[in-house]
């Protein structure tokens, strides 16, 4: 069955690494991308998506006020967030949500990991 991701982070390498590791797992799954929180509340409203992966730190609204607008919206979405701050209240925020928080920088074991949550 052919799943929608949606990968939000400001930087471009990393959507594209994340895209790139995704797609090479899953070709058959469409990958969007969004570069902000509120372009990654907006990508969700118009593509609902099965699963998505958010940064924290971008322009406009942080990604964990964006990963709770869109769990409020949308609980049944499988939403990891990927952040270099990993202190343990952004943890227990990411749980809070029902999510994970998995650290950067990314690479093949984090997206590993972010794709293990998305298999439930």
């Amino acid at each position: 069955m052919t799943k929608k991701v949606l990968v939000v982070d400001d930087s471009k390498i990393s959507r594209m690494f994340i895209r790139q590791h995704i797609s090479a797992k899953h070709p058959d799954w469409i990958i969007t991308e969004a570069t902000t929180g509120e372009e990654a509340i907006a990508a969700v409203d118009a593509e609902q998506p099965d699963y998505c992966t958010m940064d924290i730190n971008m322009p406009g609204i942080l990604g964990t006020d964006a990963a709770r607008i869109i769990l409020g919206k949308y609980p049944n979405i499988r939403l990891v967030i990927f952040s270099a701050n990993v202190q343990e209240t952004y943890q227990e925020e990411a749980r809070a949500m029902g999510t994970i928080l998995v650290s950067k920088p990314v690479n093949e074991a984090s997206i590993a990991q972010a794709l293990e949550y998305f298999a439930g």
